[in-house]
């Protein structure tokens, strides 16, 4: 009885480390550690976390803050709850880190994106799809940098390539304010 009270717990360890998710001081030194052509971790803080091996689903609740990678870009998703979909479960006879792969990356409530490189997009609502390098904002999403904006009913952003595609619903139109650049003398 006492053996099966202990197997979630261990559970929830490897599939966090399957994860990479760390702690602040740990993922700094993950950062030191992992080579150029090696993926970043993911890095995630929160309040609560859950896990469900049942549906590959780690849910993390209360002030929740994403440091993510792609290529030579960092970024920071903040919101209200997160949701990992994962494949393949940890099992303990494999190493958990080669086989745990992350699907998608759920945000929902006040979901604020920073990215490194310089911009920031709101929505209330954000999927990031891993092996696609991008992110999809919906509920009523605005792209800014610097003085410009972009805002519709839905925004695609493809981390890798720099590129955004912004579309509207029905009637509504997209709506872009842009301050043209002065040329310095």
């Amino acid at each position: 009885m006492r053996s099966a009270r202990y197997k979630p717990f261990f559970l929830v360890v490897t599939l966090l480390v399957g994860l990479t998710v760390t702690d602040s001081v740990g993922s700094e030194a993950l950062k030191k550690q992992t080579a150029k052509d090696d993926p970043r971790p993911i890095v995630i803080k929160s309040k609560t976390l859950e896990v469900n091996d049942k549906t590959k689903v780690v849910t993390f609740e209360g002030d929740v803050s994403a440091e993510i990678s792609v290529k030579d870009d960092d970024f920071v998703i903040d919101c209200k709850k997160m949701l990992v979909y994962y494949k393949n479960p940890p099992s303990q006879q494999k190493k958990a880190e080669s086989e745990t792969k992350i699907d998608r990356i759920v945000a929902t409530g006040d979901v604020r994106f920073n990215r490194g490189q310089g911009g920031v997009a709101t929505a209330e609502k954000a999927v990031y799809y891993q092996q696609d390098g991008k992110i999809v904002l919906t509920g009523r999403p605005v792209v800014k940098q610097g003085k410009d904006s972009v805002e519709g009913d839905k925004i695609t952003i493809f981390l890798e390539e720099n590129r955004h595609i912004v579309e509207s619903l029905g009637d509504k139109k997209v709506r872009a304010i842009i301050f043209p650049k002065r040329e310095k003398r």
